[in-house]
């Protein structure tokens, strides 16, 4: 971000739950720029003692599935309920520009204008999982800010839904009624990380065969072992534009909530996926650090014209760049 922050400031504000402060916080963690790496730092460890309380769930789906409307629906009801929600909409970016629609704010149109909720769209970069790479930081600065519901929207385009998984409570997964054909297209380690599958569109005519399709879906998670020993994952019905289904739904995640605290698996997750965290950010900045080294720099272009021509193996070229990291000054 452009321009220096005063950090005391933004912790005060974000911790008072000013909305502009927390946007600040959330672009300033969100920078790639190496000034602004360590302000970043400093104020996440500053509000890390104020987080971890929010329920954290993620949402997926393939795209049409429904799922702006259905949260839009959801969030409304639980702000009403008193609970403050904030979501992090992750939006698919262009794989030619880079660029992204960030278009959630217009497809959620209830929560947008609700004062207890606090949307932010943000572009995927082409993150495996369709999460930001900073999607957990900036987790860490709404929970500070005060909200209690923190709903991860991912692109939902089949790409490795374990990051998604690995960085929440609860992983729902919707899905279109009129399952059939369907099947052989959901892949079997999305069921495997579900908590929830989720029949969405099941209003008007299409009740009946989202009901159908539920029971097809409850069969094929009858052929999984769930992923936790504390939970089955169940299959229900719903539909965002009219809300049918959508509180039982909830009530679900949170008796999930409720078996996982009292078996102890919830804090081991927590903790579990904690270090994974930590060791995702070892990755991202060693590449990021390998990436700007003066002597990768140095050789990048040249290095990867050979490979795209077919001169240079990528294996050969990889160990190339390895050794100018190592060896190059």
């Amino acid at each position: 971000m452009t321009g220096a922050i005063d950090l005391d400031a933004c912790i005060a504000g974000v911790l008072a739950g000013e909305r502009m402060w927390i946007g600040r916080a959330i672009t300033l963690v969100e920078s790639t720029r190496a000034a602004d790496r360590q302000p970043a730092n400093a104020l996440l460890q500053a509000l890390l003692p104020h987080s971890g309380n929010a329920h954290r769930v993620g949402i997926t789906g393939v795209p049409g599935v429904g799922k702006s409307t259905f949260i839009d629906e959801l969030g409304t009801n639980l702000t009403a309920k008193g609970h403050r929600v904030a979501v992090l909409a992750v939006d698919p970016s262009s794989s030619v520009s880079g660029g992204s629609i960030l278009g959630d704010k217009t497809r959620m149109a209830r929560l947008a204008v609700d004062s207890a909720a606090f949307i932010r769209p943000s572009p995927s970069s082409g993150t495996l999982g369709g999460v930001t790479r900073t999607t957990r930081e900036t987790m860490i600065v709404l929970e500070a800010a005060g909200y209690d519901i923190v709903l991860v929207e991912t692109v939902g385009v089949g790409q490795s839904e374990t990051i998604v998984a690995e960085m929440v409570d609860f992983f729902l997964v919707l899905m279109l009624p009129g399952a059939g054909d369907e099947l052989q297209g959901i892949k079997k380690g999305v069921l495997e990380l579900a908590d929830m599958l989720a029949v969405n569109k099941a209003d008007g005519d299409n009740e009946l065969r989202a009901r159908q399709s539920a029971r097809d879906y409850q069969m094929a998670l009858h052929l999984l072992t769930p992923a936790s020993p504390n939970w089955t994952p169940p299959v229900l019905i719903c539909a965002g534009l009219t809300g049918l289904g959508v509180d039982t739904l909830w009530d679900q995640i949170e008796l999930h909530r409720t078996k996982l605290m009292e078996s102890g698996e919830w804090d081991e997750k927590r903790r579990s996926q904690q270090l994974r965290w930590m060791w995702s950010m070892v990755e991202d900045r060693l590449i990021r650090h390998l990436r700007e080294h003066a002597a990768v720099a140095a050789m990048t272009p040249e290095t990867e014209r050979a490979v795209h021509d077919g001169v240079l193996s990528a294996s050969v070229a990889a160990d190339a760049i390895i050794d100018a990291y190592e060896h190059g000054g």
